[in-house]
């Protein structure tokens, strides 16, 4: 049961949305390493010709990636339940402004504050979540922010918020890095009752 939540922050791809992105694929067609933050290792790129293909590659990879993209399972019921109850509600995604902008013309997803990687430094740099939670007025230790990877959970974290993992396959090795584990979204609602 969570008590004294007034804001509830998302990641987007692979938690609200799923557009069958596979990273592993798009750093075999950069010919990068396995596991690299692909952000990071763009950043270090040593030519700027090599960092303008690479963006390049990366954006095409996630704009395709919106445009097939769907809801993931009680998400849209969960945002309007949030919306309805008056809970301070946003985004913050290592996706570009472009692809949010698709998914949300795709999805119909409904007016809400999204920081993107062009807003903030990526995650697990905590700047996005603590700038969201200060344009809402709302205390980090009143903030949860909901996430399907490992860097979701170190923001959170670090920003000094509660941390809720989405893992609908219950297999995630870093869950036990989370505050709390969703399979879910039911399940996140009824944990969060008590605040609306």
């Amino acid at each position: 049961m969570l008590t004294n939540v007034t804001a509830v922050l998302f990641d987007l791809d692979g938690t609200l949305i799923d557009s069958g992105l596979n990273f592993q694929i798009l750093r075999s067609k950069l010919g990068w390493p396995a596991g690299v933050d692909l952000l990071a290792y763009l950043a270090e790129l040593p030519s700027a010709k090599q960092r303008a293909e690479a963006e390049r590659a990366i954006h095409d990879f996630e704009m395709a990636g919106a445009a097939s993209s769907t809801w993931m399972p009680g998400a849209q019921a969960l945002l309007e339940a949030l919306a309805e109850a008056g809970i301070a509600t946003g985004i913050v995604t290592r996706n570009t402004r472009a692809a949010f902008d698709v998914c949300r013309q795709r999805l119909s997803i409904p007016p809400i504050d999204v920081i993107t990687r062009e807003d903030a430094p990526a995650k697990p740099d905590p700047t996005g979540l603590l700038n969201l939670a200060a344009k809402f007025s709302v205390l980090p230790e009143n903030a949860i922010y909901v996430g399907d990877y490992i860097y979701d959970l170190q923001a959170a974290t670090a920003a000094g918020m509660q941390s809720c993992l989405y893992d609908p396959s219950g297999t995630a090795s870093f869950a036990d890095q989370a505050d709390m584990t969703i399979r879910h979204f039911e399940e996140l609602a009824k944990a969060l009752k008590p605040s609306y």
